[in-house]
């Protein structure tokens, strides 16, 4: 699903408000948030849809804020291997911020499991926020690199986490390998070649 059309729908007042929600850009003030809606449009969505494609180059220049319904989040380790369900979203949530900012390949595929209502925001909107209202823009922007710094810290501690679990069960394993070697050490004295 990619957003190329024009706005069908004038964006409903909560999306100011769901904008400014912890899944979404807290840091925003409401006034900020309402100036933003303003250059987002609004986009139904029928469930089964796939929003965003994960590797997708072409089509990576929006983020979309969930009104209504939810969205499962998966990413896939390579493309033999099923795709892993990272999380399921719903209203005031953020997708696709990554892909508005920089411009690369989306890092995971967005299905909608339910029927959505999405408030999209394009890179060109975006560009014309820039020119329009600078300041609004960098908040926003700034709230953006927050949220984003906010997850790769989260992501940190998950590897520092899953660190700490390989080592410990790299330690288990040479204690039952080293159990192991003096059992068998134990036994072959004890046999003879004939």
């Amino acid at each position: 699903m990619f957003f190329r059309s024009a706005r069908s729908e004038a964006i409903p007042v909560e999306a100011a408000a769901l904008l400014v929600t912890a899944g979404a850009l807290v840091e925003l003030s409401a006034t900020d948030a309402r100036e933003i809606a303003a250059y987002m449009s609004l986009h139904k969505v029928a469930m089964g849809d796939v929003v965003i494609r994960e590797g997708d180059s072409q089509h990576n220049d929006f983020m979309a804020l969930v009104l209504d319904g939810e969205v499962t989040v998966e990413h896939s380790l390579d493309p033999t291997h099923e795709a892993m369900v990272v999380s399921v979203l719903g209203p005031g949530s953020l997708i696709g911020e990554l892909g508005l900012i920089d411009d690369s390949p989306r890092s995971a595929t967005c299905i909608a499991s339910t029927a959505l209502t999405l408030a999209i925001l394009q890179r060109d909107a975006l560009m014309q926020l820039m020119k329009d209202r600078p300041a609004v823009a960098a908040r926003l922007l700034l709230a953006m690199n927050k949220r984003i710094a906010d997850h790769l810290r989260e992501v940190n501690r998950k590897l520092t986490s899953f660190s700490q679990l390989s080592k410990a069960l790299e330690q288990e394993l040479d204690a039952v390998h080293s159990v192991n070697r003096r059992l068998l050490d134990r036994i072959a004295p004890t046999q003879t070649v004939e």
